[in-house]
């Protein structure tokens, strides 16, 4: 009561209050960030340990394995994942949630260097870096030219424009993908060095000997001091041929005798296409606590800087812009939101036929929304889908505070009270069910402070969102509200202000029509119940299990990811082709013009940017990666798209295997780091036996119509060369196995991870490596293999042949583990949107696949875990939340009868809830469960007012039945105006009016649903319960004010 004394005692104050409100949300707008979800929380740190050359058998056994047994005392770690091929392993730490990040990625770092004490010698410091489902990427810079080279083109974006991006605010990026890192290459004939009896290994040991790095000295001449410049690093790149490989006596035999010095790139171990065409781009992703629209807009603007800086032949653009759902989502729901509070505002002006009283119900829609900005600013949220979606859900309830508090004026005054005491009555008398309504709201979704890991995540956002426009508008149905009442209803004419009207027009008349109808309805109490109980439950049990589930909203997306697999170790120029097959075929499908661009990495990354296989993983060179980005004028639907792609490239490409993964921003987030929706582990130490049970729960996903792209991820038969060295025969030539290692990793890789020599460009001031390395055409067959010299001097020199069997094998072409164990995996894609389906079709293939054999586990991972987390926390929080308004509501009234009463409606709502998601085809999802708990908060509201008002009858000595009538009756206008205005502010996003409106629609739908049912059970199902519940009830309150012989009537 003392906010309306204030309000009314001094409105001037108000007003200048609303206005500061204002500024400060103006303000708050500004510095909130804006995203498309809020930070997930989900900590994982990367170790990247590269090993050039080194194969996945070797990596598992002689690095990972130390890693990972290190990182196991570290506190707070979830699990432990890992992924080793040639040339690099990959282990992802992941953290509980809430786990102190900083001390968490100290410790992962010490560990490291505790582990390193055990690697093999020539074993480099890996990369380790923080990282967040929020990590993702925003864009990719293109770099482009039809005269330079790709190595050209890679240098200039390694060493110009990546410090640029780098330097960008919430930016990060890797080094360039599609080249390889600027190296000098000694290509050596071995034909030559055969004839000159050398090998491979002295060549590295001249180079390392003739180009080596020294300090240099001090010279005092006089008075001057002068550096002692010697040049033992050469700084012209052909001073290197002139390097003797045989010192002494006798005719100089020098590098450029048997080898090429080139300016050139490391080996390349794969190649990144635009539009199908060999080029360089870089990702750029943002840091999860940084704004996706500000490092976009922040990325372009360092465009012109970026052009600056390289050549004038050489195109930068920014593409693959993912800022554009961001933005889609935010204006979208502006959109909507803006369109639902003027249908809201509309459906006011019906029922009060006052177009001041409809307007200063709109006016309290903005306010009420800027305190709630203001409110999430300072909790540090950001502006992003939950929070507006929360937003959005608060401007069709936001009416409801002001309508009841502007219907109960209304009814003063039409009474004949006088206008400001009208006025102060009319807001005291339903100051406390508006307090309950409120409460009743924001019960719903307190749980959600209780909830764990991402489902927390995402609802606490939408949470304060709901709850700070919720006491907002409470707050303004008491102060404002009655101030501008106060001023403008005063020009009202005497007959509105004196009753004259009272039981004259349309809702005089439906007010009996109600009142007659529900007498006449209490009279058939019993079927009445009966009915209610059958239907709703029959709705409830027929329409849940049939229920599509997701966990988030897939909408149609205008870009997507396919990643495709030829025969394991397919050269990756091979691969490369059949890129540019499969591209072909999507213009085929969707016509070129409709395609905006095409990203495409090929084969896997280079050792010295080990790094980037955070970000594009890749197996092995018979493995690409293709983005395509549709224009969103053509509306193709990626669904159809999808199921053609699999058909034509089953028939022309038969040889590729391909499974579809998400190429937006928003189902990436979602996925976590999976790249399917299904994924399947198997667990154990027998990688025979793994695949053997692995095949019969494939052959069981095969039979099920909704599975697509089913494979392993892992490559078993990865063709080798294998050399196995006769060590006794080796001994008697006077070699050892060591001798072989350094005749043949030249040859058949490079001299880069063996010696370390090193070029300083003089006009640059960089430096770069010097490897020696055979030419690829050189070492083709296994003759070729046979052939390399291993020791040289001699007249007859030894060569791998004479003390080793050279043979094609296989080997495991990945190691996968998982928390120290390796496993197999199983990916599948599913057709539509029915991921809870598919999970149950899983389990139903698994069990059918029958038991594993002993010491192996089989685990669904991918989206299915989290589903169930998230809707097993989205449950318990619904239940959480009745018991809490349950509660609430015996505080207030107390009596546990009258709680149960108003939660009588809650069944309704579901069932509406259920019903509508069933009808519109769409998915019990995150959004369309906000909206169902959002329906059960507002029709409990609704269901406070009636059963508040009917029972301070009832207790006044007015009979149940009668009280139930007036009760309901004088509360059927508020009632009706806040259910149909919230189901009309809901109807734009039920609708998805906006672009990419499909994300949002279930959460539209749902409330209307549930509304629309609530609605019908609060308006004639409530009154009827309250009468049988209370027709007997006692009309004295527990209160300890009085004696027992005293009498508590309603006091």
């Amino acid at each position: 009561m003392w906010l309306i004394r204030l309000a009314m005692g001094r409105p001037v104050t108000i007003i200048v209050a609303i206005v500061t409100l204002v500024l400060a949300a103006a303000l708050a707008v500004k510095t909130m960030k804006v995203d498309i979800f809020p930070n997930l929380n989900l900590p994982v740190v990367y170790v990247v340990q590269p090993y050039g050359g080194m194969d996945p058998a070797q990596l598992e056994a002689f690095v990972v394995a130390h890693y990972e047994n290190h990182f196991l005392y570290i506190s707070g770690v979830d699990h432990i994942e890992s992924k080793s091929i040639q040339n690099v392993s990959v282990m992802k730490v992941v953290f509980k949630p809430d786990t102190n990040m900083s001390e968490a990625l100290a410790n992962v770092v010490a560990q490291v260097e505790r582990s390193r004490s055990k690697m093999p010698p020539g074993t480099v410091t890996p990369f380790i870096l923080r990282f967040d489902a929020g990590n993702v990427p925003v864009g990719y810079v293109v770099l482009a030219s039809k005269n330079e080279s790709v190595a050209k083109i890679a240098a200039y974006g390694d060493e110009r424009i990546r410090p640029i991006i780098s330097t960008i605010p919430g930016a990060t990026t890797t080094h360039p993908f599609g080249g390889n890192v600027r190296t000098i290459v000694v290509t050596v004939d071995p034909a030559r060095l055969r004839a000159l009896h050398l090998n491979p290994d002295e060549v590295v040991n001249s180079l390392t000997t003739g180009n080596m790095i020294t300090p240099s000295g001090l010279v005092k001449t006089g008075n001057t001091q002068r550096i002692a410049n010697l040049n033992s690093t050469v700084l012209d790149i052909h001073e290197l041929e002139k390097i003797p490989l045989r010192l002494g006596a006798g005719a100089t035999v020098f590098l450029g005798d048997v080898a090429s010095v080139q300016d050139d790139m490391d080996i390349p171990t794969g190649w990144a296409l635009v539009n199908g065409r060999r080029t360089v781009f870089l990702s750029i992703s943002k840091l999860s606590e940084a704004s996706t629209v500000d490092v976009v807009k922040n990325v372009k603007d360092a465009l012109p800087r970026m052009r600056a800086v390289i050549p004038e032949d050489i195109d930068v653009s920014f593409n693959f812009d993912q800022s554009i759902y961001v933005t889609e989502a935010v204006s979208g729901l502006i959109y909507e939101s803006a369109i639902g509070a003027l249908l809201t505002g509309l459906m006011v002006l019906i029922f009060l036929r006052d177009i001041k009283s409809a307007a200063i119900v709109v006016v309290t829609i903005p306010v009420a929304l800027a305190g709630a900005l203001v409110g999430l600013s300072v909790t540090g949220q950001t502006i992003n889908i939950m929070t507006l979606g929360g937003l959005s859900l608060a401007v069709g309830v936001l009416v409801d505070e002001a309508t009841v508090a502007i219907e109960n004026i209304h009814t003063h005054l039409d009474r004949g009270a006088p206008l400001y005491a009208g006025i102060a009555e009319a807001c005291r008398e339903v100051i406390t069910p508006q307090l309950l309504a409120v409460m009743s709201v924001i019960s719903v979704f307190l749980p959600s402070f209780f909830m764990e890991g991402t489902t927390k995540a995402l609802f606490i956002p939408l949470s304060l969102a709901v709850g700070f426009a919720m006491a907002a508008s409470y707050v303004l149905s008491n102060t404002l509200v009655p101030v501008l009442c106060g001023w403008y209803l005063k020009k009202h004419s005497a007959q509105q202000h004196h009753g004259k009207n009272k039981n004259k027009g349309f809702l005089a008349k439906m007010r009996r029509s109600y009142a007659t109808g529900l007498t006449k309805l209490f009279r058939f109490k019993p079927a009445i119940f009966c009915a209610y109980a059958t239907i709703v439950g029959l709705l409830l049990a027929v329409c849940i299990p049939t229920l599509k589930t997701e966990i988030f909203p897939m909408g149609n997306p205008s870009s997507f990811q396919l990643r495709i697999s030829a025969p394991a170790g397919t050269a990756v120029e091979v691969t490369e082709k059949y890129t540019q097959d499969v591209l072909q075929l999507v213009n085929e499908l969707v016509g070129k013009q409709n395609v905006d661009i095409s990203i495409s990495y090929v084969g896997t990354q280079p050792p010295n940017f080990a790094v980037s296989n955070v970000y594009i993983w890749t197996c092995g060179p018979q493995e690409a990666v293709i983005l395509v980005d549709l224009k969103h004028s053509a509306h193709i639907q990626l669904g159809e798209l999808k199921e053609k792609l699999r058909q034509r490239i089953a028939k022309q490409l038969p040889q590729l295997t391909i499974s579809f993964e998400s190429g937006d921003i928003v189902n990436k987030i979602m996925n976590l780091g999976s790249p399917t929706p299904i994924q399947i582990d198997i667990t154990g130490s027998d990688l025979d036996k793994n695949f053997s049970y692995a095949q019969r729960i494939i052959t069981e996903l095969r039979n099920n119509k909704q599975m697509r792209d089913i494979t392993i991820v892992q490559p078993l038969s990865y063709p080798t060369v294998d050399v196995v060295v006769d060590r006794t025969r080796a001994g008697q030539m006077g070699l050892t196995a060591l001798d072989v290692s350094r005749a043949m990793v030249p040859a058949v890789y490079s001299s880069r991870f063996v010696k370390q020599i090193w070029w300083r460009d003089p006009h640059h001031g960089h430096s770069y490596q010097i490897q020696v390395q055979y030419p690829s055409a050189e070492i083709s067959s296994l003759k070729d293999v046979e052939a390399i010299p291993i020791k040289a001097g001699a007249l007859t020199s030894p060569s791998v042949s004479d003390v080793a069997q050279v043979n094609y094998g296989t080997m495991v072409g990945e190691f996968d583990r998982y928390n120290l164990r390796r496993i197999l995996s199983i990916t599948a894609n599913i057709e539509g949107d029915d991921l809870g389906l598919a999970a149950r079709n899983v389990e139903a293939a698994i069990k059918r696949a029958g038991s594993p054999p002993r010491g192996m586990n089989v685990d669904i991972r991918g989206q299915v875990p989290l589903l169930y987390k998230t809707f097993e926390g989205l449950g318990n929080g619904l239940l959480l939340a009745v018991a809490a308004i349950i509660l609430m509501l015996v505080g207030y009234f107390q009596r546990m009868r009258l709680a149960l009463v108003v939660i009588s409606v809650v069944p309704a709502i579901l069932a509406g809830v259920v019903l509508s998601i069933k009808l519109a085809n769409v998915t019990l999802n995150v959004q369309s469960f906000m909206g169902a708990i959002m329906a059960v908060g507002i029709g409990i509201a609704n269901a406070i007012l009636i059963v508040s008002f009917a029972e301070t009858r009832r207790v006044a000595g007015i009979t149940a039945n009668l009280s139930a009538i007036r009760g309901a009756t004088s509360r059927l206008r508020p009632v009706l105006m806040t259910s149909i205005a919230m189901i009309a502010g809901m109807a734009p996003m039920a609708l998805g009016m906006a672009e990419g409106g499909e994300r949002t629609a279930p959460l539209g739908i749902a409330v209307i649903g549930g509304l629309s049912f609530s609605l019908a059970a609060v308006l004639f199902i409530l009154p009827a319960v309250f009468a049988s519940v209370q027709d007997k009830a006692s009309t004295t309150l527990p209160s300890m004010l009085m004696d027992a012989s005293e009498t508590q009537e309603g006091k």
